[in-house]
């Protein structure tokens, strides 16, 4: 609201909760430098439950008095001009494109474009689910009729006649086929950069192709998962789209090594036969939070571990024999912590480290042993190498693996 420099309401939802802190969130909106009236600012907030429809009214209040004090007039005579908020497709109906007509008046038997998208106005549905013949400024409708669905965000506008509404489509279904194309391309090219990109960068990327049944959860679904990456990891999402998981789909998805994520779709019959006979993975949501949560814990996954190191103890070398069948074994003293048959080691002569390597034997006396303590002498041999001396130190310690999250 600020970068578009309009007018900002706020509505506090959730109030039905028992823990609802609606001054909290009063406050931590001061923090995006957002001032409520009730702490002494310029900005109308309404408390209210959209599951309870409380203070639904009064939120309708709020704005219509705001529009009043910003005088907001339109030509109500024009044709119509809008935004697509939403868009479907519904088994029934065909694709649906919800609607806010912000110019003119929207009338059923109009010729629309909205994006690359163009139909005749079938039906209007009013945000009551009633049919309505005609929806004025600032009025919320679903629209009937198109040929495909549109994409939210697009500029919804009547046209003269169809010969106009399939000029305008064509031509920016001809620009959208060309940056998918181009995109498709730089895909590709980028597979066969994968390795190259792995050792300049360390970037690993995580195919996705995602599909939803509605475009504003795709949206949000989308830049979620874009929020997910990192200087390592990121997710690729290489198709995204509104509808039911094709044959196209998987086929994609096969040419990548990519998952398929369906949220509140499925896949086609034909679709499904063919993921299942490609090992192709298929995964089907209804909750943003658990898909982003399942998509951010595989990612987690292609992270490198990182290596946890724990000292065990230190050992001073007195003596150093020659043993038939076995070599070099130095004769020491523990002497802090303990150490350890097999764990890691460091050689350390005048505080230079000269080898890292495995211990081999550990005896003590003419017994192997598991472990030596610290006071204790004991025997040890490393694992090929025997450049040991007296008054070298050992140093013994244990490696760990530690799965890395984002």
């Amino acid at each position: 609201a600020k970068a578009a420099k309009v007018p900002m309401i706020v509505a506090i939802n959730k109030i039905d909760k028992p823990d609802a802190r609606p001054e909290r969130v009063r406050t931590e909106l001061l923090q995006h430098e957002v001032q409520v009236e009730s702490l002494g600012g310029d900005v109308v907030d309404v408390e209210v439950s959209a599951k309870n429809k409380t203070n639904l009214d009064k939120l309708l209040e709020m704005i219509a008095l705001q529009a009043e004090l910003l005088d907001l007039k339109t030509n109500a005579a024009r044709p119509a001009e809008g935004t697509v908020i939403e868009a479907k497709l519904d088994r029934g109906r065909g694709p649906v494109a919800t609607v806010l007509v912000q110019r003119g008046t929207l009338r059923v038997g109009d010729i629309v474009v909205a994006g690359a998208e163009m139909g005749r106005v079938r039906a209007l549905i009013s945000d009551q689910g009633e049919t309505i013949e005609e929806a004025g400024p600032s009025v919320p409708v679903e629209v009937l009729g198109f040929n495909g669905p549109p994409e939210a965000g697009d500029r919804l506008a009547v046209v003269e006649n169809e010969a106009r509404a399939r000029q305008v489509t064509s031509y920016r279904a001809h620009q959208k086929r060309e940056n998918a194309a181009a995109s498709i391309s730089g895909m590709r090219g980028s597979l066969e950069q994968m390795m190259s990109q792995l050792k300049t960068s360390g970037r690993k990327d995580f195919p996705l192709i995602v599909k939803a049944d509605v475009q504003g959860s795709l949206e949000a679904i989308l830049g979620s998962l874009e929020k997910l990456g990192t200087e390592e990891v990121a997710a690729r999402i290489l198709h995204a789209g509104v509808g039911g998981i094709s044959e196209s789909d998987v086929t994609l998805a096969e040419g990548f090594n990519a998952a398929i994520i369906g949220f509140n779709v499925r896949a086609h019959k034909e679709a499904a036969a063919a993921a299942k006979r490609n090992g192709i993975e298929i995964r089907y949501y209804n909750i943003i939070y658990d898909l982003v949560d399942d998509v951010k814990k595989a990612m987690s996954g292609l992270l490198a571990p990182t290596l946890r190191e724990t000292m065990l103890g230190n050992a001073l070398i007195l003596e150093v024999f020659n043993i038939s069948k076995v070599g070099k074994v130095a004769g020491c003293r523990v002497t802090d912590g303990t150490v350890e048959r097999g764990a890691n080691v460091r050689l350390i002569r005048d505080n230079v480290v000269v080898h890292e390597g495995k211990l081999s034997t550990l005896k003590r006396f003419k017994d192997e042993v598991k472990e030596v303590q610290s006071g204790q002498e004991c025997g040890m041999a490393f694992e090929n190498y025997g450049d040991m001396r007296v008054g070298d130190v050992i140093e013994c310690y244990r490696v760990e693996t530690i799965q890395r999250s984002l």
